[in-house]
C-alpha cells in the first residue's frame, strides 16, 4: 500500500486564520459539555430517560473554536415547556456572557487553559413532568469551576418550577433543618457559610438549585463548591430517604417523584403543536469507488450534530450532488436523534465520534476520556449497528492520554470554514472555496443553519472545478 506519511501530517494542521469581512476580535455568538458530571452527581433514575422518545425535542447548541475563547453549550427545547426553556436559555447566555467578558475580551492574549462547557441531562420526562440538569464547567472561574442546576416543568399547571418547588412551602423549614443537620460536622463545612446559605427565601432558592429524585424515590440535593463549605472541600451531596422526604413534598414534587420512580405515559406538556421532524430517506448506491490518486478529492466534515432541522436539510442537499461526507457526532445529540444518524449512515456518509458533550479531552483523566468516547460509541452503534473508526477531539485538542484511551484514529482538519465565527452562508462558502485544495479536510458544523445554507454553493462550485466529495476514511484509504 502506498505510504500515507503526508496525509496524517495534513490532518494535524489546524487552520485558524480569521476570515476577512466576518468579524474581528471576539467571535459573536447567536447564543442559543463539560466533562462528565461528577461521579456522584448522576442518579440512576436520570440514566433511564430516552430523549429520542420526547416528541418535538430540539437540542439548542452553540460553540466557538476560537483558541482564545473555546466554548460549547447545549440545552433542550421541549414543546410545551416554553417558560422552562426560557429560564435555561437565560442562564446559559448569562454564563456565556460572563465567560466571554473574562476569557475572550480583546487583549486577553488568547491565554491557554480557558474554556466553557454547558451540557444537559434529562432527569425525568414522563406524563406531565419534565426535569433537566445543566452541568457547567468553566475553566475561567475560580476554584473547580464546576456547577450544576436543575430545572423542572409542571405540565399540569403549565408552569416552570425551580428545584425548591419540589418541596411544599409549609415544609421548607423542616426540610432545611434536615439538610443542615446532615451537613454540620462534615469536613470543610463552614458554620458561617452554612448559616448564610439558608438565611432567607432568596438565599434558599439560590443554594437549593440542584435537587432530583433517586431511583428509589429519595431526594438528592447537591451543593456546589464554596456554597456551604470552603471551596477546597469541593461539592457536597445530601440524600434524604423516600420515607423522610415524601411528607414534605409539594403536589408537584409528589408527581415528579412518582414519574421518576415509575415512569408512566409518554411526556405530554400540552403543547398545541408538536413539530414532526422530517428524516431523509436517501440511500447510497453501493460503495464509493472514487480513486483520489487519479481525481481531485475533498473531505467535508461536519461537527456537533445531529440537530433538527439543519442535519436533515444538509442530507438532502448532499444527496443532490451524490456527495459523501463525515459527520463527527456528539453523543448527547445522537441519543436525542438516532433517526438522523441512521439516515446519515444509510446515505453513505461516515459517522465519527466527537465525544459525549464536547469537553476539552486533554483536561480529563484517562477514565473520563474513555467514558466520553465509549458512551458516544455506544449511542452510534445503537443507531447504526456499527462502531465508528474515527474520532475528532473537541477543539482539536489531543494528547497521549486521549490517544491511549481509544483505538479510533484521530482526525483534525487543514481547512477551517470558520462557520463558528461567521454566521453568513455566502462568506462561509467563499472561505471554503478560497482555501480548498486537493485532499483537503474541511471543518464545518451542521448545528448552524448558515453553514448548511453554504453547502450547495460549495458543492456546485467545486464540482464544476472537478472535485469529488468523499469521506475522511475513503480519502485516507485511496491516497
Amino acid at each position: 500500500m502506498r505510504s500515507h506519511t503526508l496525509f496524517p501530517t495534513l490532518l494535524l494542521l489546524g487552520s485558524l486564520a480569521l476570515t476577512a469581512g466576518c468579524s474581528s476580535g471576539v467571535p459573536e455568538s447567536s447564543g442559543t459539555a463539560s466533562a462528565d458530571a461528577r461521579p456522584d452527581s448522576t442518579s440512576s433514575a436520570a440514566e433511564t430517560v430516552d430523549p429520542s422518545t420526547i416528541k418535538g425535542l430540539n437540542i439548542v447548541n452553540d460553540n466557538s473554536e476560537h483558541k482564545s475563547c473555546p466554548f460549547a453549550t447545549s440545552y433542550p427545547d421541549v414543546p410545551g415547556a416554553r417558560a422552562m426553556t426560557a429560564a435555561m436559555k437565560k442562564d446559559v447566555q448569562e454564563r456565556l456572557a460572563s465567560f466571554r467578558s473574562g476569557a475572550c475580551t480583546a487583549g486577553a492574549g488568547g491565554a491557554e487553559g480557558r474554556d466553557l462547557n454547558i451540557s444537559h441531562q434529562f432527569l425525568v420526562a414522563s406524563g406531565d413532568v419534565l426535569g433537566v440538569r445543566l452541568t457547567t464547567q468553566d475553566h475561567e472561574a475560580a476554584g473547580s469551576g464546576l456547577s450544576t442546576r436543575t430545572y423542572w416543568y409542571d405540565g399540569k399547571a403549565g408552569a416552570y418550577r425551580t428545584a425548591l418547588g419540589l418541596v411544599a412551602d409549609g415544609s421548607r423549614d423542616d426540610f432545611v433543618a434536615a439538610l443542615k443537620d446532615r451537613l454540620q460536622g462534615r469536613e470543610g463545612v463552614d458554620a458561617t457559610a452554612l448559616h448564610d446559605a439558608f438565611a432567607g427565601p432568596r438565599e434558599r432558592t439560590t443554594v437549593l438549585d440542584d435537587m432530583a429524585f433517586t431511583a428509589d424515590g429519595g431526594l438528592r440535593v447537591e451543593f456546589d463548591s464554596g456554597e456551604v463549605g470552603t471551596p477546597a472541600a469541593g461539592s457536597y451531596v445530601v440524600t434524604l430517604s423516600r420515607e423522610m422526604i415524601t411528607p414534605w413534598l409539594s403536589a408537584f414534587g409528589q408527581r415528579a417523584q412518582r414519574q421518576t420512580v415509575s415512569p408512566g405515559r409518554p411526556l405530554d406538556l400540552g403543547a398545541a403543536h408538536v413539530p414532526v421532524p422530517v428524516v431523509p430517506t436517501h440511500t447510497a448506491s453501493g460503495d464509493d469507488d472514487t480513486d483520489c490518486r487519479k481525481v481531485k478529492c475533498i473531505a467535508l466534515t461536519f461537527d456537533d450534530g445531529p440537530v433538527v432541522p439543519e442535519t436533515a436539510n444538509l442530507l438532502t442537499g448532499l444527496a443532490r450532488y451524490k456527495a459523501r461526507v463525515t459527520f463527527f457526532t456528539v453523543g448527547q445529540n445522537v441519543s436525542a436523534h438516532p433517526d438522523l444518524v441512521r439516515a446519515e449512515a444509510k446515505a453513505g456518509h461516515e459517522i465519527g465520534n466527537h465525544s459525549w458533550n464536547h469537553p476539552d479531552l486533554t483536561r480529563l483523566s484517562p477514565e473520563q476520556v474513555a467514558s466520553q468516547l465509549d458512551r458516544t460509541n455506544a449511542a452510534i452503534k445503537a443507531a447504526t449497528g456499527e462502531l465508528p473508526a474515527v474520532f475528532r477531539p473537541p477543539y482539536g485538542a489531543v494528547n497521549q492520554t486521549v490517544r491511549s484511551a481509544t483505538t479510533m484514529s484521530p482526525v483534525l482538519w487543514n481547512v477551517d470554514s470558520e462557520d463558528w465565527r461567521c454566521r453568513d452562508a455566502a462568506k462561509v462558502a467563499q472561505t471554503v472555496i478560497g482555501k480548498v485544495r486537493p485532499n483537503a479536510v474541511v471543518l464545518m458544523h451542521d448545528i448552524h443553519a448558515t453553514s448548511v445554507e453554504a453547502v450547495p454553493g460549495i458543492l456546485r462550485t467545486l464540482t464544476a472545478r472537478g472535485y469529488h466529495f468523499v469521506t475522511v476514511s475513503h480519502l485516507r484509504a485511496t491516497l
